[in-house]
């Protein structure tokens, strides 16, 4: 009768070569995260930011729509739930130049992981119903 005999196989990783890879796994990983979690936070900081910007671009639109707006400040949210705010501020302009004209600045104001964030703009508008005299 043969018995067949098996040889230990020369072809597999040592215990030391498994440990030294997870120690290097061990040391990289932690550093692979944390570049994920920042990725992740940046491109929701940029997704916010274009949100605030088609809203801003929508409120003022709507303010100019409504016609020449009345001086003071006034502020809101976008609907119920949102993180978005604005806040606008309407003034006077004196000008030798143009009568009736007012300055309008709007501010989107938003939360992003606890910290404010905010985006402003600044518009003319001036009183359409006013003749302007020529030079």
């Amino acid at each position: 009768m043969q018995f067949l005999r098996i040889s230990p196989s020369r072809d597999g990783f040592t215990f030391a070569e498994i440990l030294v890879t997870i120690t290097i796994m061990a040391a990289v990983f932690p550093a692979l995260l944390k570049v994920f979690n920042d990725v992740s936070r940046n491109q929701r900081l940029t997704d916010n930011r274009m949100t605030a910007l088609y809203l801003m671009k929508f409120k003022m639109a709507e303010i100019e729509m409504n016609g020449f707006p009345e001086t003071g400040e006034s502020g809101g949210e976008f609907g119920e739930g949102s993180i978005f705010q604005w806040q606008s501020a309407v003034q006077d302009v004196q000008s030798e130049e143009f009568d009736g004209l007012r300055r309008i600045q709007l501010t989107i104001m938003w939360d992003h992981f606890g910290q404010p964030r905010s985006i402003s703009t600044y518009s003319f508008i001036a009183n359409r119903s006013l003749q302007q005299t020529q030079n």
